[in-house]
């Protein structure tokens, strides 16, 4: 890994997008369009399909996905219509599904490998075929425990995509790592400055002056890799143990550090919707989603060592307080 201190890095010539691309409706338009269709975008933890028939939707770029895993154990991703009538089949966020999905409006009903296996009084049509009529497929790769979705079947190969990525973060474990909270935040923004605000410190002495007790913005370092990323790391200034609270640590270990990263804070933003905040005791993710021009969704999922909730010590509020006012005072800037 190559690292570069934030403040060695300014740039000459750096400017700003001007305001209509934070406001305009037409902008978000094609931001959709030429951005949210065409890249991999994050959808949530492997984790949240644990058994056969667990199943997550998302919206991206205006279509409804169900993410699922079938009976056999394999993740797959459908646009949620029925090939029938277009009829929504999934309209619960999350939930578990039996053996079948079936459309509300006429029955036809689907294995969950996709397959049409019931369309009532289809038979009665000559010619027609079920095999012809499957839901339609969305492209999706699991990355370290992340599920991601792209709609554009000629997109870059999701390996290569991360391929800059590899064993940046393996000492974490993310794969293994526990969900154990989730929190969301509308806010009055455009998606892209909750991007740009993740990924600068400048602001945070008057912004978030408790954050620059834990996290000196001028101990950054930028992580120079390849690829749609964006990060590094600030350090956890003595003798704090975390960013929390108190400034103890709130959990176990995540894994086994590195000396230097016992004392580091990584951030990364994975373009163009996922945020990934790595402490050493607890890691957090956020996907951001787009509402309009000026408002956008943050989920926040808090992730802990699975053995952490029933150690000794373990307080995992006193890290959500600490960021929970950061990111209230961040969104309001924002």
């Amino acid at each position: 890994m190559t690292f570069l201190r934030t403040v060695e890095s300014y740039r000459q010539g750096a400017r700003t997008l001007p305001g209509r691309y934070y406001t305009a409706p037409e902008v978000f338009a094609e931001e959709q369009e030429r951005i949210f269709r065409h890249q991999w975008i994050c959808v949530g933890r492997d984790a949240s399909l644990a058994v056969p028939g667990d199943y997550v939707v998302a919206e991206v770029a205006g279509e409804s996905i169900i993410v699922l895993r079938d009976q056999s154990g394999e993740r797959r991703a459908y646009y949620n219509v029925c090939r029938h009538r277009g009829t929504r089949l999934c309209e619960a966020p999350k939930g578990r599904l039996s053996e079948t999905i079936q459309c509300p409006y006429h029955a036809w009903t689907y294995a969950l490998d996709g397959r049409l296996i019931g369309a009532p009084h289809m038979n009665e049509v000559e010619g027609f075929d079920k095999k012809a009529y499957p839901l339609h497929s969305v492209a999706l790769y699991e990355w370290q425990g992340f599920l991601f979705v792209n709609h554009d079947t000629g997109a870059i190969p999701a390996g290569q995509w991360f391929a800059p990525l590899k064993d940046r973060f393996a000492n974490y474990n993310l794969p293994l790592l526990k969900t154990v909270r989730r929190i969301e935040y509308d806010v009055r923004a455009n998606w892209k400055l909750i991007l740009q605000n993740y990924n600068e410190c400048l602001h945070c002495p008057t912004i978030h002056p408790e954050l620059s007790t834990k996290l000196p913005y001028t101990s950054g370092a930028n992580d120079l890799i390849d690829g749609p990323f964006l990060g590094g790391y600030m350090e956890i200034k003595a003798p704090n143990e975390s960013a929390t609270m108190t400034g103890r640590a709130c959990a176990l270990p995540l894994g086994t550090l590195p000396a230097a990263d016992q004392r580091r804070a990584f951030y990364y933003a994975l373009f163009p919707t996922m945020m990934l905040s790595l402490h050493p005791d607890y890691g957090v993710f956020y996907t951001v989603w787009p509402v309009s021009a000026t408002a956008s969704r943050v989920v926040c999922e808090w992730m802990v060592h699975p053995d952490a909730p029933a150690a000794a010590g373990y307080n995992i509020q006193d890290a959500e307080e600490f960021w929970d006012r950061t990111y209230l005072r961040a969104f309001e800037g924002a």
